[in-house]
């Protein structure tokens, strides 16, 4: 036998790792990453042919029924606390300053009615919305500007951040619960924010149902 026949091969300098080993490299960026991680980041950051996917639903599947969890937020992955141990986590975790009235009806109108102009919340609300209210949720990360509308002025738009959705563990805006949900979780009070319904949906005035449509 030649020196050589021992010589690792071109194909196998390349060849991906073992999926368990690739599972217990996708656990560590979750693991150590504060921010959620897409499956993008994660192929980048693995060897050359490894399928983050595949190993992301290994692992989603091996965390079932512990005390943490594999979720996706939007279109990215973390490792969360279980719902239903959070309450362990309450002196470890920073209260946050309660929003006024006027940031949680902004914020409930853009998640639920994104994306949505400032003039259009104004519409739902019925009162104008300050800059301070909007400065305020922009800061928090809550929301971010989204496209202009293709309307004289070409106004911007608001639509809720993947930030937000990893605050109330949900996986899309199309999890948002409905506002008797919120209230008895003490999110908002027991007036309902106008222009949205006990269950969370859109009231019916007339032409409304136009003014909200996605753009193409």
């Amino acid at each position: 036998m030649s020196e050589d026949d021992d010589a690792p091969t071109e194909s196998s300098l390349f060849e991906a790792p073992p999926l368990s080993e690739q599972e217990r490299m996708v656990e560590a960026v979750l693991f150590a990453s504060a921010e959620p991680v897409g499956v993008a980041d994660l192929n980048a950051r693995l060897p050359h042919g490894c399928d983050a996917a595949r190993a992301l639903e290994m692992l989603r599947r091996r965390y079932e029924g512990r005390g943490v969890r594999v979720v996706r937020v939007g279109e990215a992955w973390a490792i969360r606390t279980a719902p239903d141990l959070g309450f362990l986590m309450q002196r470890e975790t920073v209260e946050m300053r309660k929003l006024s009235r006027a940031a949680v009806e902004t914020l409930a109108i853009i998640a639920y009615h994104q994306p949505v102009t400032r003039a259009e919340i104004e519409e739902i609300r019925g009162v104008s919305v300050s800059r301070g209210t909007i400065d305020q949720l922009l800061e928090l990360e809550w929301i971010r500007f989204g496209r202009r509308r293709m309307t004289p002025g070409r106004p911007v738009t608001y639509v809720v951040t993947q930030g937000f959705l990893d605050h109330f563990g949900l996986e899309s805006a199309r999890d948002l619960p409905g506002l008797k949900e919120l209230r008895a979780a003490g999110l908002l009070d027991s007036r309902p924010p106008p222009g949205v319904s006990e269950d969370g949906e859109e009231a019916e005035d007339e032409g409304q149902s136009d003014m909200f449509e996605d753009e193409s």
